[in-house]
């Protein structure tokens, strides 16, 4: 007998999962028609409604749906959909939805690329609380997820060994997780970059078990086959599927006078198009696809402006070739180009190296494309290498030349934002250990709105001046208060092309109206239309609003020399944002007006100190400003935090909070905390500076009685061992006082790669001290034929004035072979060659003084 109870009449049913979600698919090569459906079901059985489609290669019905199923970002509607702010989520939101009994964050289930760490759900094994919500923090942030505990929803555990709990968890459970160290994370984090994560697996991972000098194998992309160049490979007819051509079922396509191809292939190709559902058009305004080849035309602004999807014909051979739709933008090369480059970028000469096969053909077409000098084989008259990784004869030539190195995200991004990058960013000089960058190459999107800045959309040469004004001010109401006199005259004067237009009046009850349509007004005016520079005055207002209807070289010059600008403009931007603002604390206080209930929860500093009037015998409040912290303290030769972050973290910030900044790198130090004078980079490179140099016991002092104790109390004195060395430190930071870091500027010294401490500390220690170092193997290298500024030195000797060039190396074989070709070098150059090792650098910085001893020089 069944008891269960009938609902009562009017009781609201258990709400579905999905209740209100509106969905489509997009149908693609790694989702087809099968796996649309058994996940339409699961939708449907759980309250969702599906919006047909006629047709897979119909549009989606954007006013419809909330949702859509994609496993990628590359279908037309895409851009579309993020400003609409719908929801494009891959298939296994779906399944995370029924797990979670709710709907899950779409964010993390997103087929952008920015988002790749998109389907990741990663687990942490006894890492330090630091490390551990640094990797949460970067997973989250690009797509990711965050499990505490082991369940089968697990891709990664992140780890350090295979001992902890999670990992033995996971391994006897065989659940399908790769068990990761934490270093994965951070070079994809830092790269922007999903990389393979092979070589951080455990139990044996190549970065911590393979040697630097180890080979690192090449990476295949076959996947770049067709979009490596701006011009198809051959101009032959275009290769298509054996099935038929869909992909431009219900286009309008307009080819473009500027792709320079016979009338033969032309109608090959109209024939292509018009075979597969689609339609030419000679009109750029009848398309809704125009194929181009360079971003200047008449047709690229104005498909761009009209949202079309633009491309060039490398583009269109790929869609022939694959018969499915991908974004223009989604590939560089498959973007017109400009046909001057890329502004500043004809100064650079680019080589290659570690990159091979298509990748490499890519790069080279890009460089090109941006206007760079692409040469095969490296000279010292290049600027950039870019690698895949530091291992090759090109890198260490690169060292030794000062050219800069960079990886391919450096030049990718360049040409994607329509700006030369930076080579200061992290992201362009990092390297992972085992890994070949080749195989992100060509991840990276055309920037829309990057490009729109120097390529302005929607400007149609043809059309009026006064037309092209319009469109170009975009604002209506910047002139709606402008005012001139008019002369007696009623006659309306219409503007001839070519023509400037008479002054005419603006009323300022009036927007400003477009310039093709009647506009009904009194009969003593004459129509309006954007103002033009007149030899009227206006007596009312302070300012003269500059015309847009001037000529079109005008107009282009002003382009011009906006683009110039566009670098110091984003850094004033940059700085505005700082707080504090760019000189004397940023914006007035007459920028923003604050409402009283946010005066009362914080004031700005310029309103606290704004110079107002004062009422008598009322004392002014002065602003409660934090101070900085007035000692920037470097720590070497201590190990009080190694392997203990947490530590490290804790005392860091309390030391802040009283006032001492702990810093990595001794370029800002005013104090450095040492146990004794030791001989580390960073303590010898920082002398420069003239630092307070102290005992550790100023740390440990500090943190007991929680205050900033007096540093002269805790200054560094040297014991018996450093007073036979000569070592003074009060006499050195006097010296280093009168330097000023420019002990050893104008010199050119040379270091072999073996030295003991390795070539980056010599060049850091003579870098700070003004001096030039370079990497010596033996080959053709410039020698900077550059004396001192100032003369020579009070305790210079005849030795050490750099008629004498020197190479500070080791004693190894390897080095030694190295000591006749500097010595036929240097006499080459009118040099005497002295070699020496590492001591004669390493006193000269401690002691800040220039002198010569026959112990520095090496012997055969």
């Amino acid at each position: 007998m069944n008891n269960a109870q009938p609902a009562p009449v009017g009781a609201e049913r258990p709400k579905a999962i999905f209740d209100q979600v509106l969905f489509q698919h997009v149908i693609g090569d790694k989702w087809g028609v099968e796996d649309a459906e058994k996940i339409s079901k699961i939708l449907k059985d759980n309250g969702a409604e599906e919006i047909e489609r006629s047709s897979p290669n119909n549009p989606l019905a954007l006013d419809q749906v909330t949702h859509i199923i994609s496993t990628t970002s590359d279908f037309p509607e895409y851009h579309i959909t993020q400003e609409r702010l719908l929801s494009v989520v891959k298939p296994d939101w779906v399944i995370a939805s029924i797990n979670k009994n709710k709907i899950a964050n779409p964010r993390q289930h997103s087929p952008d690329p920015k988002m790749f760490f998109s389907g990741l759900v990663v687990c942490c094994a006894d890492l330090p609380p630091g490390d551990s919500d640094a990797i949460i923090g970067g997973v989250l942030a690009v797509g990711g997820l965050y499990s505490g505990g082991v369940t089968r929803l697990v891709t990664h555990i992140v780890a350090l060994t295979l001992d902890p709990e999670k990992c033995k968890v996971a391994i006897a459970k065989n659940i399908k997780c790769k068990i990761v160290l934490p270093h994965w994370f951070d070079d994809c984090l830092r790269l922007g970059k999903r990389i393979d994560e092979a070589p951080y697996c455990l139990p044996n991972p190549e970065i911590l078990l393979r040697k630097p000098e180890d080979r690192i194998p090449d990476a295949a992309r076959p996947d770049l086959y067709g979009s490596s160049s701006a011009v198809p490979p051959s101009l032959d007819s275009p290769r298509t599927p054996q099935r038929e051509l869909t992909v431009f079922k219900n286009k309008t396509v307009m080819l473009s006078s500027d792709l320079a191809i016979g009338s033969h292939l032309r109608g090959t190709i109209e024939g292509l198009i018009k075979g597969g559902g689609g339609d030419i058009t000679g009109s750029v305004y009848n398309s809704d696809t125009l194929i181009c080849q360079y971003r200047e035309t008449r047709d690229f602004r104005i498909a761009s402006g009209a949202g079309q999807d633009v491309g060039n014909l490398a583009w269109l051979y790929h869609l022939f070739s694959h018969n499915t739709w991908t974004s223009p933008t989604r590939r560089l090369l498959h973007y017109p180009i400009a046909k001057k480059g890329l502004p500043g970028f004809n100064d650079f000469r680019i080589s290659l190296s570690n990159y091979n096969g298509e990748a490499r053909v890519y790069l080279e077409n890009l460089a090109r494309a941006a206007g760079g000098e692409f040469t095969k084989t490296m000279k010292e008259e290049n600027t950039h290498l870019i690698t895949a990784h530091l291992h090759s004869e090109k890198c260490d030539a690169a060292k030794e030349w000062n050219i800069n190195i960079v990886n391919h995200l450096w030049l990718e991004e360049s040409y994607a934002k329509w700006q030369i990058q930076s080579i200061a960013n992290p992201r362009y000089t990092h390297f992972p250990q085992r890994t070949n960058l080749g195989e992100v190459v060509g991840q990276t999107e055309i920037d829309r709105q990057a490009i729109k800045k120097y390529f302005p959309e929607g400007v149609d040469d043809d059309s009026s001046g006064v037309e092209a004004g319009v469109r170009a001010m975009k604002v209506k109401d910047q002139n709606a208060n402008f005012k001139v006199p008019v002369p007696n005259s009623s006659a309306a004067h219409p503007r001839s092309s070519g023509r400037a237009p008479e002054p005419v009046p603006i009323h300022s009850d009036e927007p400003t109206p477009k310039a093709t349509k009647a506009i009904r007004k009194p009969s003593n005016v004459t129509p309006l239309r954007t103002p033009a520079s007149s030899r009227y005055t206006n007596n009312e207002k302070e300012n003269d609003t500059p015309s847009t209807t001037g000529s079109r070289g005008a107009k282009q010059k002003a382009a011009a020399r906006l683009h110039e600008m566009a670098p110091d403009i984003q850094l004033y931007e940059k700085e505005m944002k700082r707080v504090g603002g760019v000189t004397h604390g940023g914006r007035k206080s007459s920028d923003h007006k604050v409402s009283d209930n946010n005066r009362k929860r914080s004031i700005s500093k310029d309103d606290e100190n704004s110079s107002e009037v004062e009422e008598p015998g009322r004392p002014v409040k002065k602003a409660k400003t934090k101070e900085a912290p007035a000692i920037q303290l470097l720590i070497t030769g201590d190990k009080r935090w190694v392997d203990d972050t947490a530590k490290e973290s804790r005392e860091r910030a309390h030391l802040k909070d009283l006032g001492i900044r702990i810093i990595d790198k001794g370029l800002k130090c005013t104090h450095i905390a040492v146990p004794r004078i030791v001989r580390t980079p960073k303590f010898v490179a920082s002398l420069a500076h003239a630092p307070t140099v102290l005992t550790l016991d100023y740390i440990d002092q500090c943190l007991a009685q929680n205050a900033k104790l007096d540093p002269e109390d805790f200054l560094l004195q040297e014991n018996n061992d450093d007073k036979i060395r000569g070592y003074n430190l009060a006499q050195s930071m006097a010296r280093a006082k009168v330097n000023k870091c420019r002990l050893l500027r104008g010199w050119t010294i040379y270091c072999t790669d073996g030295i003991r401490g390795g070539f980056d500390s010599y060049r850091d220690i003579i870098t700070e001290n003004g001096g030039i170092c370079q990497l010596y193997k033996a080959r053709a290298t410039s020698v900077a034929l550059v004396t001192p500024l100032g003369g020579k030195r009070e305790d210079d000797d005849s030795q050490s004035t750099p008629d004498y060039l020197y190479l500070v190396s080791g004693t190894s074989p390897e080095e030694k072979k190295l000591w006749p070709k500097f010595r036929q070098m240097a006499q080459s150059k009118g040099r005497t060659p002295r070699i020496v090792n590492n001591d004669w650098v390493l006193n000269l910085a401690i002691t800040q003084a220039i002198r010569w001893s026959p112990d520095y020089e090496q012997k055969d």
